[in-house]
């Protein structure tokens, strides 16, 4: 795709594919007699895959993109005040111009970095690639693939199914992406003839969601559940989990289904702000097909049990190895796992006990308030007041909680260090146990918590500078996925309630209930079930849902799509970070921190945002939009 200078260049770099990983630079720089001519470079399946293979190093790892990371937009997180150059302090001052490196002088963002690259050589450590670049340049390999498939001569029908399956179910991914942030896009299933006039124009985002699903669902009808059991796949044996298969595109063809009948989606097109309930049954199908294979036992995937939940974002001791376990269904590839423990792994905890930039990434309290409810499954409804149905007592808050909570979250009175603790400027105490309460030690709103929280999600309690965890000979290896299993149950119940109209919504082709659904997560994490409270109406259901999926999914990089598909994100309390603040009394117990009495228990409002409709879709480049007409730019921009 050509819509500017940098795509111009990647076009005139992408006519011919290599086997090697490499970017359009280091491939001009390549000797004459290493370049494959264009029938050899299509003929047979290795050579095929090596060129479908550099849309893997089209994924961003989000997650570990830059020193200190920003992925989560929505009102779930805020960061000190050391800095300001990330994307959410742009979102929270309403300027959305922000994704783009031009007003982006750090280059901290994922979403575009001026530099792309789609190599994955040793020395890239993943802070060169990003979705507007990686997702035009990937469109134009793959159309320049798909035109070529004629020229694979010398492969199997399997064989020719891979690659195809592999090259669709990026088509539809990067147009997915691209739609998740902008809206309907022009959809790229051809070459685009370098010397033709541009005309192609904006689709709708259902004629855009309808194009990606017939790719996702050819991709998942040519692609098998495992690489391991095709003969092509015996060549990278035990290697294969990255690999492109039926169950990812399954799982995209549902949540793209699911985002085309959100309510911004659907008001976008058809004017009505309610969910569109066919798009959501065909949702529920996908997913549906998706979760009776992995139940049967016929795939991989599995939900880990929450003792090993922590696995699916991070490894410690295992030699560097890739997290997701059983679970994770969509992660890209690495290349310097170390990259994360040296920068991901030291931008959650205060810097009084922790290395790194002053910069630190905070759960709000507000976000933890309203979704992290009790063990029994009950939300909080007020956390000043006691709630004798819940079981909540704003005297010791961190009292029953659901278990997410503990796993999750840094409260008041935790032990952080393990080991010996030397030239640290407060008392011992104050740094081995969380000082959370107001003026407490951890609550340096420069570089500790502004909140009163801490995030511990994405990392072990000693990746602090004492018991060094981040150190090398740790291993400790961060990835965020972009699905897992959880998500995809979740996602099933949203649809089958949303498609259906019922509770009890489900699809034809599995067994499970929209609430069903909803409760398998909830008894893996040892939640009672959704309480009969929540189960009187479709609406009831459907905000405890959403709250489930707070949850379950905090911290992921889900929430910012979430309540703007939702149409939520300009309106309260979603537009409100707030702290808790709160006193300490009596004795401290160490071993329990739960058992710790507070008091003057409050939440103050910290900011608001101040945004309006136009803020539900980013702007596009002024320089993009000013190529043709019918590229036009999104409303109020």
């Amino acid at each position: 795709m050509k819509y500017s200078k940098y795509i111009k260049i990647l076009i005139s770099c992408g006519i011919l594919g290599s086997t090697a990983l490499v970017s359009c630079e280091k491939y001009l720089d390549k000797e004459e007699e290493s370049i494959l001519s264009p029938d050899d470079a299509f003929k047979n399946f290795v050579n095929f895959q090596g060129y479908t293979e550099e849309l893997y190093h089209c994924i961003v790892n989000f997650s570990n993109n830059y020193w200190t990371n920003s992925w989560n937009w929505g009102e779930d997180e805020i960061t000190t005040t050391a800095g300001d150059y990330h994307f959410i302090h742009k979102i929270d001052n309403g300027n959305f111009w922000g994704w783009q490196s031009l007003h982006d002088g750090w280059g901290s963002g994922w979403m575009e970095q001026g530099d792309f690259t789609s190599s994955f050589l040793p020395d890239d450590r993943n802070i060169n690639k990003d979705l507007w670049n990686a997702a035009w340049f990937g469109l134009r390999k793959i159309s320049i693939a798909l035109e070529n498939m004629d020229k694979m001569t010398e492969a199997t029908q399997e064989e020719r199914n891979l690659i195809k399956g592999q090259l669709l179910f990026f088509r539809g991914w990067f147009h997915h992406r691209l739609m998740e942030y902008f809206g309907g896009m022009p959809y790229i299933n051809y070459v685009l003839p370098s010397d033709e006039k541009l005309t192609l124009p904006r689709l709708s985002y259902h004629e855009c969601a309808d194009l990606a699903a017939a790719d996702f669902r050819e991709a998942a009808d040519l692609l098998p559940i495992n690489w391991d059991d095709t003969n092509a796949g015996k060549r990278t044996l035990g290697k294969n989990q990255l690999r492109i298969n039926k169950i990812m595109a399954l799982a995209y063809l549902g949540k793209n289904y699911l985002w085309a009948g959100s309510p911004l989606m659907n008001q976008t097109v058809t004017g009505n702000s309610n969910y569109h309930a066919e798009y959501c049954k065909k949702a529920a199908e996908a997913f549906g097909e998706l979760l009776s294979l992995t139940e049967s036992g016929r795939t991989p995937y599995q939900l880990l049990t929450f003792d090993k939940i922590h696995t699916n974002f991070y490894t410690m001791s295992e030699n560097w190895a890739l997290p997701g376990g059983t679970e994770a269904i969509f992660r890209g590839p690495y290349s310097n796992a170390h990259n994360s423990s040296y920068g991901t792994s030291k931008q959650y905890f205060p810097q009084l006990i922790s290395d790194g930039d002053a910069i630190k990434f905070i759960p709000t309290a507000n976000y933890v308030h309203a979704n992290y409810g009790m063990a029994n499954g009950l939300p909080i409804k007020d956390i000043t007041k006691a709630d004798p149905e819940s079981g909540y007592d704003p005297n010791y808050p961190w009292r029953g909680r659901d278990p997410r909570f503990y796993t999750d979250i840094l409260y008041d009175g935790v032990k952080t260090i393990r080991g010996t603790i030397s030239n640290v400027d407060v008392p011992e105490e104050q740094a081995r146990y969380a000082q959370l309460y107001t003026g407490g030690s951890y609550r340096n709103i420069q570089n500790g918590s502004r909140t009163g929280y801490a995030l511990r999600k994405f990392i072990p309690l000693t990746t602090n500078k004492f018991d060094r965890a981040y150190d090398y000979g740790a291993t400790l290896h961060i990835y965020v996925p972009y699905m897992r299993l959880a998500d995809v149950y979740l996602m099933y119940a949203e649809a089958a309630l949303m498609g259906n109209n019922s509770i009890t919504g489900k699809s034809t082709n599995f067994s499970k209930t929209a609430l069903d659904a909803v409760n398998v997560i909830r008894e893996r994490a040892g939640v009672a079930p959704v309480h009969q409270n929540f189960q009187v109406s479709v609406n009831a259901f459907l905000g405890e849902l959403r709250r489930e999926r707070a949850v379950e999914l905090a911290y992921e990089g889900h929430r910012f799509n979430d309540l703007r598909r939702w149409l939520l994100l300009i309106e309260r309390p979603y537009t409100l970070k707030t702290s808790v603040e709160f006193d300490r009394v009596g004795s401290f117990d160490a071993e329990d921190p739960t058992n710790n009495r507070i008091v003057n228990i409050r939440e103050n409002v910290i900011l608001e945002r101040k945004l309006t409709p136009k803020h539900y879709w980013l702007p596009l480049k002024v320089n993009d939009v000013s190529l043709y007409p019918e590229f036009y730019q999104n409303p109020g921009w």
